[in-house]
């Protein structure tokens, strides 16, 4: 690996409060309220709660106060968000509603809790999704957010960015801003005993790679790195474990997640990350299946990760999709490469500033075809 190089990153801004453990779902009540009270003789602001979950848990919410004046909208994760989805979101909101909402509470994956950031964001800045999409655009503070992950790994309940599509563009970025971080989150592990096997290991693996990355690239920072280790020592205890999904490495996995989130702040994802997001764009694939797809080709740039995602895929043996680029012309290979060079910062972290010489469009189209 080459020098190690300044992440650029001198203050870091991390979740306001956090409260983690089976049944801390039962403290989110005592958080609204207090909320509720904080803005009671604000003249912008309305007491009423905006709840954005998951539609895997629709009808299934007693355990969410909701009142007569809040609203819930259900999200739909057939698709991950693009910077239509939000604007529309977003003017759903404020067309039933002349006061802003007292906060905004998403519950549910990586797609509701990044939903939640970027709508927070926008209902206070207004215009576009797409006119924030990059480091540090987003100018004024959002409406108060909680966010309470169902599924672990992604690290959206940690960081300060929420990721999403400009499908004109064919960017898939986020609003990366201190201001995208959440005000407080529920970490509850009993919220994920429900999810399907292969996707607690798909969405799981998205710390472990984010982790991998971060550690074999050229920006670092010493808390990043610290943060790091322990995620990969939290993720091989869970996807070696005989009972994954046990009560216990549930919650060892939403730690993993939330550390992982707080070490990505502080650094860049590799080149993981960059051909996922193409496989996103292009093909439509979500998020964290893509990364593990995208670890059929890691062989040459991640050797001991790589070694160490396959032991685990087969220890819990899990099936990950392959053949999804063997037929596609070479008008989508080449939107392929294309979407995945648009990611300098951590192309650079991995590969340098030549990054293009090593990712040639043969190289990347090769790399693409193992996938």
């Amino acid at each position: 690996m080459s020098a190690l190089l300044d992440t650029g990153v001198k203050l870091v801004r991390n979740v306001d409060r956090f409260s983690i453990g089976s049944g801390s779902i039962n403290s989110l009540e005592k958080v609204i309220n207090h909320r509720k009270e904080q803005v009671t003789d604000s003249k912008c602001v309305g007491p009423h709660i905006i709840y954005l979950v998951d539609e895997f848990f629709r009808d299934k919410l007693s355990f969410i106060p909701v009142k007569a004046e809040d609203r819930v909208i259900y999200i739909s994760t057939a698709e991950e968000p693009t910077t239509k989805s939000i604007d529309h979101l977003t003017q759903l909101i404020l067309q039933n509603n002349l006061l802003l909402p007292a906060a905004i509470v998403g519950l549910g994956g990586g797609v509701t809790l990044d939903t939640t950031k970027a709508v927070s964001n926008l209902l206070t800045n207004g215009g576009s999704a797409a006119d924030y999409q990059g480091w540090d655009l987003v100018k004024e503070p959002g409406v108060f957010k909680v966010g309470i992950p169902t599924i672990s790994g992604t690290g959206a309940e940690a960081t300060r960015t929420c990721v999403m599509t400009n499908v004109e563009s064919g960017l898939k970025l986020g609003m990366n801003s201190d201001f995208t971080v959440f005000n407080q989150i529920i970490l509850d592990p009993d919220l994920s005993r429900t999810v399907p096997r292969e996707q607690f290991f798909y969405t799981g693996m998205d710390a472990y790679i984010h982790c991998a990355e971060a550690l074999s690239g050229s920006y670092r920072n010493p808390i990043g790195d610290a943060y790091s280790r322990e995620v990969l020592s939290l993720c091989r205890d869970v996807f070696s474990s005989k009972e994954m999904m046990s009560s216990a490495n549930r919650e060892k996995l939403m730690v993993a997640s939330y550390l992982g989130g707080c070490a990505i702040a502080t650094s860049y994802v590799g080149i993981v990350h960059p051909l996922s997001a193409a496989l996103s764009v292009v093909l439509g694939l979500h998020h964290c299946v893509a990364n593990c797809i995208v670890m059929r080709a890691m062989s040459e740039f991640y050797p001991d990760y790589y070694d160490d995602f396959w032991n685990m895929v087969k220890l819990q043996n899990i099936l990950i999709p392959s053949g999804v680029c063997a037929e596609l012309s070479e008008t989508q290979i080449t939107a392929l490469c294309q979407s995945a060079l648009m990611h300098e910062k951590p192309l650079t972290n991995a590969l340098g500033p030549t990054f293009k010489e090593v990712l040639t469009h043969k190289k990347l189209k090769n790399l693409f075809l193992m996938m």
